[in-house]
């Protein structure tokens, strides 16, 4: 298989609408799934709801040993209010593959599945690899946690996540926290306010206390927590008190950090007006950079990059939060050729030619995994 089977398959990821919310990832997994199974894979295809489904893809080996298991979603964040000059379903312009999910990672998987095919000969002769495809990651790794709860996981010695890096391996991610607030008030008529209580009130007296509030210390890699109000509702009508407020909170952290630390300082501060509940709960990811299948994954990376690799991370979470713990925590590599900065952006795009790049790439760590 070439290049073009990589930027095909790309392409046909690309034509399915799996915007997330809703997700609607079933077609695109079906249709993966029987292509996939077209080149000899053993797949199985798990639900997690209407339309949204996960997809397990092997191909066994004949040695023993722990196989290599690579990673990646199908769904994708909405199109935004700005429009696109190219196609959000697939458009090809010089190097770059436009649409949604290009970079943000329908491009990868296409790269490690037609990887595993083109090696399909030395994959037989070793232990192994498995495809873990999720839909429901963009909103807190719903589909990962279904796989989980599902699937009969396989052994698996390394996990490569296909989350866009421009083909730079990268060895962890931040946590992710993400709670909802509510103040309860009591309602009157907007002319006799003194007879109610204003929610909106004691949420902004709340929201003044967050803002100066620290999750922690910062890391050596991951380096200082973060903390956002990205989003609030209050109120029905102009000319009543509202009774009830609400807004969340998203809390990016670091290794050295509990969330449920975080969680019981940030109910403290905020005192018993405020009711806290926890939405999405993603520990930090860092593998050791000094491990030896990592840095054998430097090496093969090494040829692609100008400077000498260093240790990265990168702030935004993947499914290797929840994976990683379920498979037995082996070492990761957060490892994609779609661009960072592509990454929900509108009109995103992935390189062809980091797509090649990440095809060769992948082959080369199936076949040192397989000897």
């Amino acid at each position: 298989m070439s290049q073009s089977q990589s930027q095909w398959l790309a392409q046909q990821l690309l034509r399915f609408d799996t915007i997330n919310p809703p997700g609607n990832e079933a077609a695109c997994m079906h249709f993966l799934a029987n292509w996939l199974r077209e080149q000899g894979f053993d797949v199985t295809l798990s639900s997690f709801g209407e339309n949204r489904l996960n997809l397990v893809a092997r191909l066994a080996g004949s040695q023993p040993g722990p196989q290599l298991a690579f990673t990646g979603h199908l769904d994708t964040v909405p199109l935004g209010n700005a429009d696109w000059q190219y196609n959000p379903f697939g458009e090809i312009v010089g190097d770059r593959l436009y649409g949604r999910g290009s970079s943000d990672m329908k491009a990868a998987v296409a790269a490690f599945a037609v990887a595993c095919v083109t090696n399909q000969q030395a994959i037989r002769r070793g232990p192994g690899v498995v495809l873990l495809i999720t839909g429901g990651e963009e909103t807190g790794c719903d589909g990962a946690r279904a796989l989980i709860a599902n699937a009969d996981l396989p052994d698996v010695g390394a996990l490569i996540v296909g989350e866009p890096t421009a083909n730079y391996p990268v060895i962890g991610h931040k946590g992710a926290l993400w709670l909802r607030c509510e103040t309860r008030g009591k309602t009157a008529h907007g002319a006799m306010p003194e007879l109610g209580i204003n929610a909106i009130y004691l949420a902004a007296e709340a929201l003044g206390r967050i803002q100066h509030f620290s999750p922690g210390a910062p890391h050596p890699l991951m380096k200082q927590p973060t903390i956002n109000v990205g989003r609030i509702t209050g109120g029905l009508n102009i000319n009543s008190v509202p009774d009830r407020t609400q807004f969340d909170v998203d809390i990016r952290s670091a290794p050295n950090l509990q969330h449920a630390t975080i969680r019981q300082q940030l109910i403290t501060l905020l005192g018993d007006s405020v009711t806290v509940t926890t939405l999405v709960d993603l520990p930090a990811v860092l593998s050791e950079a000094n491990q030896a299948w990592i840095h054998s994954v430097y090496q093969h990376c090494q040829a692609l990059h100008d400077a000498p690799l260093t240790p990265r991370i990168v702030p935004y979470f993947t499914d290797a939060s929840l994976l990683l713990p379920a498979l037995g925590s082996p070492p990761c590599i957060i490892l994609g050729p779609g661009e960072p900065s592509m990454a929900h952006q509108t009109d995103e795009y992935c390189l062809l030619s980091r797509l090649a790049e990440a095809e060769v790439l992948y082959g080369g760590l199936i076949n040192d995994w397989m000897r």
